[in-house]
């Protein structure tokens, strides 16, 4: 069901020529200062791969591919949900080393995705990964990569108000972080989002840890596929929105799985078929690198600096009549 929220008294801050402007700058000034601080790359990535090689991320389990055949080549291929996988073996493929990474767009198309202010069936993202050594897998230096990229949003935003003064985000560069069992333990009586709600309104820059497993109430916080980042070392970073008075998700990433933790997900998760899958073969066999990876939502981004209302004032997609209405009603501009 798709539903759609205005703010009371919302007024584009932007007119549509320097709407478009200031997405350039953000996208253009972000990647700058989050490559310098991860020590990242740039590179080219897929829209779509093979179902047969495993490379594509289920995300929740549900989701629907979009797929299509290729008659030259004679299969099928899918369009990537994500590139959680893909970066981990490119990086093998490319002879990364430890403390160097990539980053690179990702283009998604999300069939399936309920559609509000927030969500889109288009999905636009910086996806990134990072060689690290077994000594880094913990908690510490999740948390010294998280505060990394909060202070790169928080500079690229300080620089966006240089430029568009008339913009007034300010965001909060301390990160509060906390675990989705301890969030249990404050809001038993809530679900995930709402505690996800409750929790950044109070904190406006917050990090949730360890997403995936079940908690003491036998239920997970959130679903989290159980083959790319390990759940006891994995994270959502959130700001408090103001317009939307909501927590919003800007990114999703983790500290990826060794063969250790992918042998118990997979298990868990009742997964078992694909250790078959090459990429899974693999990973179980310690042939890949251990990494830190993640995605960074770019319309996410730029919704919240500028501090629209929908996103669909910041990408081009497909919306249902309600919500087209609505907005056009509201006077907010889709794209």
């Amino acid at each position: 069901m798709n539903k759609i929220y205005i703010p009371e008294g919302y007024q584009p801050i932007l007119n549509e020529y320097d709407t478009q402007r200031a997405i350039a700058y953000i996208k253009q000034s972000f990647q700058d200062e989050f490559a310098g601080a991860l020590n990242l790359k740039r590179v080219s990535a897929p829209l779509f791969v093979t179902e047969q090689s495993g490379l594509n991320d289920n995300l929740n389990g549900y989701e629907r591919p979009v797929s299509f055949d290729i008659p030259a080549v004679g299969t099928d291929a899918q369009v990537v949900h994500s590139l959680a996988k893909w970066k981990r073996l490119a990086l093998k493929r490319y002879n990364f080393t430890v403390g160097g990474g990539l980053y690179t767009d990702m283009n998604a198309i999300r069939r399936d995705e309920d559609l509000d202010n927030i969500h889109s069936i288009y999905v636009d993202q910086w996806d990134w990964e990072k060689i690290i050594t077994r000594e880094n897998r913990n908690l510490d230096y999740l948390k010294l990569i998280v505060r990394s990229i909060v202070q790169a949003i928080c500079n690229t935003s300080d620089r966006l108000h240089v430029r568009f003064p008339q913009l007034q985000v300010k965001l909060n560069r301390e990160v509060a972080f906390v675990t989705t069992q301890e969030l249990e333990d404050l809001y038993p009586n809530m679900t995930g989002s709402e505690r996800e709600n409750a929790f950044v309104k109070e904190h406006p820059t917050a990090c949730i840890m360890q997403i995936g497993g079940k908690l003491r109430s036998g239920k997970p916080h959130d679903g989290r596929a159980p083959d790319y980042d390990d759940w006891q070392l994995n994270c959502d970073i959130f700001f408090w929105d103001e317009v939307l008075g909501r927590a919003l998700e800007i990114s999703s990433m983790g500290i990826r799985v060794d063969a250790e933790s992918l042998d118990r997900q997979l298990t868990i998760a009742g997964c078992n078929d694909r250790r078959e899958l090459p990429f899974h073969k693999m990973l179980l066999a310690d042939e890949l690198p251990l990494t830190i990876g993640g995605g960074i939502g770019q319309s996410r981004l730029c919704l919240l600096m500028m501090g629209c209302a929908h996103i669909g004032e910041v990408q081009s997609s497909v919306w249902d009549k309600d919500t087209v209405d609505a907005c056009e009603k509201a006077g907010i501009r889709l794209l």
